[in-house]
């Protein structure tokens, strides 16, 4: 795992590299739960995404993420209380890890994108705020 905060993403999202294999076969990508900054109880992916959606929307309170797109591009939007930025997601072996309380919004993917996200805890409707002025706050 390679955490490049070159980018100034705030302090709370991190961009995490992942192995990758590439030959005349096409891209491999991989990782281990011992190269990462958790350990993975969910996994979950988004896929056939209109044109002009917007995915994600909130922060979660003790959730973490990693967000990788696994096919096509978009762009991640975050914010936390040191800042904000929008990084374009391209690379399926580079994903940025989201710490909790970190504002994440998907947007403008390209058609066929496949995002895919690393959860370190299972789906706790709780567990979100899906406001942006209650974020703020």
């Amino acid at each position: 795992m390679e955490v490049d905060r070159k980018y100034g993403l705030p302090e709370c999202a991190k961009l995490i590299e992942v192995g990758s294999a590439i030959d005349q076969r096409g891209q491999l990508c991989f990782t281990e739960n011992s190269c990462l900054p958790f350990k993975i109880e969910r996994v979950f992916w988004i896929s056939n995404i209109p044109k002009g959606q917007t995915r994600g929307m909130h922060a979660h309170k003790i959730c973490a993420e990693i967000v990788f797109p696994a096919q096509g591009e978009f762009d991640m939007f975050v914010s936390d209380k040191d800042g904000e930025r929008t990084y374009h997601m391209s690379r399926p072996d580079v994903g940025i890890y989201i710490g909790p309380n970190v504002w994440c919004e998907l947007r403008n993917f390209t058609p066929n994108a496949v995002c895919v996200v690393l959860a370190s805890h299972k789906y706790i409707a709780e567990g979100y705020v899906n406001d942006y002025e209650e974020f703020k706050k």
